[in-house]
């Protein structure tokens, strides 16, 4: 809307000082301006007047005009409120900076959302996420282990320079982390929910004003928490309980912006539990093993993988306890409809509170999860179901709806991404970057490979060590010993675009020996960059019960 003021003289208008003001149709709307100007549309024009014009046409709005003694009458105190803050409205500030709130989930695989195609997982609430912000179709992890990749969520740093490189590692004290940045720059934080780095430890980490956690892994059923320091054992189920307590903090008065973790323990196993009024939801849904069930076995394939096949994270073995494959599946998924009810709740309780539209929401997890694919389950492989996971970002000030992103993201751009949309001071020394330019269409200078890295584990000996690159078309894996002397096992190489589910080992292919070499090269060199590599020594694959 264009708002001219200025003088006539005869009987024409001819504006001897004009000042110009750019009003959106919310503003005129907001300062009642409309109603008084429909009443008087049709009054003669008189020498002292106030024209409002917008630069496109607006149905029913396009010109109109009042005398000056009705308008004395009836707005002047409003028009002279607009005078005196016409320079704030030529020049506005910058937007106050948005509130902040990550849902983390625990080991849910990018496809296990019914916005990513899957074929009978109904996830609304998380969809609309999607669909009124951006879905990014290859984000990655950069260690398929909760813990690890938890503290590069928080530090933007690959394993090896944060130092969690398993799940009994605490956070490092005087590590940064985006947490902190945004409580240094006076935002208020909460963490609620899993957060899984220190075993035995649920004392308040630095970086949050407000904290609710536990030990460890926690229960499915009547977890304890810690909430700020008093241990308290709530009955109810994780999710449930979870989302209550996010909700009640969010309605509680926030004189400053907010930044919000949920930490949400589904879909993880060991056991799996869903909550028991979605336990059979899936009990009529024929599951199916998934194409690549069997490559474990064929020859081209290293013979970890069938050494591995009766362990506890095998494809054979106990199935978390499940012991029936279809039942297995079942389980895993059915957690993820609370988890979407959980959303649900959230969005509508920013929605009613007037924040939502001001608030960043991430949804994402920390690991993938493999559900049969190669022979295994769980996670800690490099193959794409175990490090590939979802990521949705709704903030409607930089997001179009149903923006899709191809780029790969990894776990490392979380935090320099929320820092960059935030405004705040950034990270040193870290290796992810701000997505925020891909929200944008700006992809020059993306990056076109990946380091991924995964410790054997005594206490999970189902592994081996691994280390491999991943470009948008291809990947190689390798699985060091440790002490520098040659691979054990055989590596592997696939050209993703026309393999994707990973069934065709080319490595020992004459024809990819060149495409060999160059991944090897940029294996080194994001090896390089990540900093010394302080890998342990593989001691074997071993058929026993996991040391939780």
């Amino acid at each position: 809307m264009l708002v001219e003021l200025g003088s006539t003289g005869g009987g024409a208008m001819r504006p001897s000082k004009i000042l110009r003001l750019s009003l959106d149709l919310n503003q005129i709307l907001n300062l009642n301006l409309l109603p008084h100007l429909r009443m008087n549309e049709n009054q003669m024009l008189l020498p002292t007047m106030i024209s409002f014009r917008r630069t496109q046409p607006l149905k029913n709005i396009f010109k109109r005009e009042i005398t000056f003694m009705r308008f004395v009458k009836l707005f002047l105190p409003t028009l002279s409120a607009c005078l005196l803050s016409a320079c704030a409205i030529s020049h506005p500030p910058a937007a106050a900076q948005p509130n902040v709130l990550v849902i983390l989930t625990d080991d849910q695989r990018w496809d296990a959302m019914s916005c990513a195609g899957h074929p009978f997982l109904k996830t609304p609430n998380i969809d609309r996420l999607a669909a009124e912000g951006a879905r990014f179709s290859n984000m990655f992890v950069t260690t398929s282990l909760c813990s690890p990749s938890r503290a590069s969520i928080l530090s933007g740093r690959y394993a090896r320079s944060h130092g969690v490189l398993n799940n009994f590692t605490e956070y490092p004290n005087d590590l940064p982390s985006y947490p902190r940045r945004l409580k240094e720059a006076g935002y208020e934080t909460a963490y609620i929910g899993k957060w899984h780095m220190g075993e035995d430890n649920d004392a308040q980490r630095p970086g949050f004003d407000h904290w609710m956690s536990h030990r460890g892994q926690g229960n499915y059923f009547d977890n304890e928490f810690n909430i700020d320091g008093e241990r308290r054992k709530i009955p109810g189920y994780y999710t449930t309980v979870v989302t209550e307590h996010a909700v009640g903090w969010l309605k509680q008065p926030h004189h400053k912006p907010w930044m919000l973790v949920v930490g949400q323990k589904a879909p993880h196993g060991g056991p799996i539990e869903p909550e028991p009024r979605f336990a059979h939801a899936f009990d009529n849904v024929r599951i199916s093993r998934p194409p690549n069930a069997d490559d474990y076995a064929n020859p081209d394939k290293p013979a970890w993988l069938k050494e591995g096949y009766t362990t506890w994270h095998g494809g054979g073995g106990p199935l978390y306890g499940l012991k029936e494959y279809d039942r297995f599946v079942r389980t895993y998924l059915a957690t993820l409809l609370s988890v979407d009810e959980s959303v649900g709740r959230i969005y509508e309780t920013l929605r009613a509170s007037g924040q939502l539209d001001n608030t960043v929401v991430i949804f994402t997890s920390d690991n993938g999860f493999v559900l049969g694919e190669h022979g295994r389950v769980d996670k800690r492989t490099m193959y794409d179901e175990s490090l590939r996971v979802p990521l949705l970002v709704r903030y409607p000030r930089l997001v179009r709806p149903g923006t899709i992103v191809d780029k790969m993201v990894l776990t490392l751009d979380l935090a320099p991404s929320i820092l960059d949309i935030c405004r705040t001071k950034p990270l040193q020394d870290i290796h992810g970057r701000s997505w925020k330019p891909l929200l944008a269409g700006n992809m020059r200078g993306w990056r076109t490979s990946f380091l991924y890295e995964y410790n054997y584990e005594k206490q999970f000996p189902y592994t081996p060590n691994v280390r491999g690159v991943r470009t948008d078309d291809w990947k190689l894996i390798r699985y060091p010993h440790g002490d520098g002397t040659p691979d054990r096992f055989k590596a592997e190489l696939y050209d993703l675009r026309h393999d994707p589910l990973e069934q065709h080992n080319l490595i020992d292919d004459p024809r990819f020996a060149a495409k060999r070499i160059e991944l090897a090269a940029a294996l080194e060199k994001n090896s390089r960059e990540a900093g010394p590599d302080r890998m342990p020594l593989y001691e074997g694959i071993f058929n026993v019960l996991p040391k939780f």
